[in-house]
């Protein structure tokens, strides 16, 4: 008997130790189970607070920002009740430039000197508007004039014009003639006839006019030796319409055919100075170049005028045309390198006749407004020296630009042959 209350003594703890065992397990599976439900059950609400706070972002920073470009600007009482809002104003730059204020000055930009340059020079052309490409038609009997005085007025009369006119353009020239009391006004010369790049400066004491009217570029014709040299650094510049060999070379051959019919002695040079193993190199094109016309003068020491006829690059919605006797004529623009930028002479590129090809430049300006009003744009001024330094009659030329047709090109080759004969001819 006692025997058997033992066994079912431990028949009861065993059962009790393995329904404990059970319970456990059951309970441990249980609770992994709900561990794991409550951690998705938390990372999902963690993804939607996300949501819910980026949408709560993205709409705050779309209400202050649409108070600024819609032009709802909030009243002075609201700015002070809602303050974040004015902290964004004093941080939009596009609000700050519609409401006219400006900008602070940043201190690294005055780390760069060349940014200050830009800004002085944005500057500048603002103020000085009038030298942006502006051409002017005016006829024989307007002179001159401004409203600010009577002295100034009384330059319109045809008669005072004529009274000290300099012998560049006789009486009859269809187009404007310039008095030389005109053309000693600095100001009234830098206006008219010239447009300076940034790169360099032209004070008064390189621009004179009658310095430059007083020089004698008149040359003897001899068509049995060359006299003029025409070549092309930038061989490749063609025009709107061109077909195969109709470039800035193919107007240099008519243009030369010109001046031949006219007596002079021509070389004409159709070198590529600008393509270097079938590439087009035109930032070494000047040194090539000067290299080629070089040895030709000094195998042609009687050449005396040396033009470098290019092709012009402009916006592709401007076009260079006005009309000389009936045709379609490309204007040109005569340039001039100064070897001088705005801090001094660049002493590496000398330039001994600066002087004389600003006037045998400024000479042609004058004919070619008395002879071919509309022709020509402003003279321009550069800082480098472009192989302007190798005869006291050197000039580049641009003929109209890429907008312009090669018709167009190649008619300008008539006028401009007859205004370098005038000041050759010293008509």
């Amino acid at each position: 008997m006692d025997e058997k209350r033992t066994l079912i003594g431990w028949l009861r703890i065993g059962m009790a130790v393995f329904l404990g065992v059970l319970l456990v397990c059951l309970a441990a599976a249980w609770g992994k189970e709900q561990i794991m439900l409550l951690r998705l059950q938390w990372e999902n609400e963690g993804r939607t607070w996300q949501a819910e706070g980026r949408k709560l972002a993205d709409r705050l920073v779309e209400f202050v920002w649409n108070q600024k470009i819609e032009d709802r600007q909030p009243s002075a009482e609201a700015e002070k009740e809602w303050s974040l809002l004015a902290f964004f104003d004093s941080l939009n730059p596009w609000y700050r430039r519609k409401a006219g204020e400006e900008e602070p000055a940043e201190e690294w930009r005055e780390l760069d000197p060349a940014y200050r340059d830009y800004l002085a020079a944005r500057d500048f052309y603002i103020e000085h508007s009038y030298l942006a490409e502006e051409e002017r038609a005016e006829t024989a009997n307007q002179g001159w004039a401004s409203a600010e005085s009577a002295e100034e007025s009384a330059m319109d009369s045809q008669a005072a014009i004529l009274e000290d006119s300099a012998a560049y353009a006789p009486s009859g020239a269809p187009g404007t003639v310039y008095s030389l009391a005109q053309l000693a006004d600095y100001d009234f010369l830098m206006k008219n006839f010239y447009n300076v790049h940034t790169s360099t400066t032209a004070g008064r004491d390189m621009m004179n006019a009658e310095t430059m009217l007083e020089k004698d570029f008149t040359l003897e014709k001899d068509p049995s030796k060359p006299q003029i040299l025409i070549y092309h650094t930038h061989s490749q510049e063609a025009f709107s319409d061109s077909e195969p060999g109709e470039n800035v070379v193919a107007i240099g051959d008519y243009l030369a055919e010109l001046l031949e019919k006219k007596g002079f002695g021509v070389f004409h040079d159709r070198s590529v100075y600008d393509l270097r193993d079938g590439k087009l190199d035109r930032n070494q094109a000047y040194t090539y170049a000067l290299e080629g016309i070089s040895g030709i003068l000094q195998e042609n020491p009687d050449i005396q005028v040396i033009l470098d006829i290019h092709r012009d690059g402009v916006g592709e919605n401007v076009h260079l045309v006005t009309e000389v006797n009936g045709k379609p004529t490309a204007q040109i623009m005569f340039f001039n390198g100064l070897s001088q930028t705005p801090d001094g002479p660049v002493e590496y590129l000398p330039n001994p006749y600066r002087d004389d090809n600003l006037a045998f430049s400024f000479q042609m300006q004058l004919k070619a407004a008395a002879w071919y009003p509309g022709f020509t744009r402003k003279i321009y001024l550069k800082g480098l020296r472009y192989n302007l330094h190798l005869r006291p009659r050197s000039v580049l030329v641009e003929v109209g630009a890429q907008t312009n047709t090669y018709e167009e090109a190649r008619n300008a080759m008539e006028p401009l042959a007859e205004i370098v004969a005038m000041v050759l001819e010293g008509e």
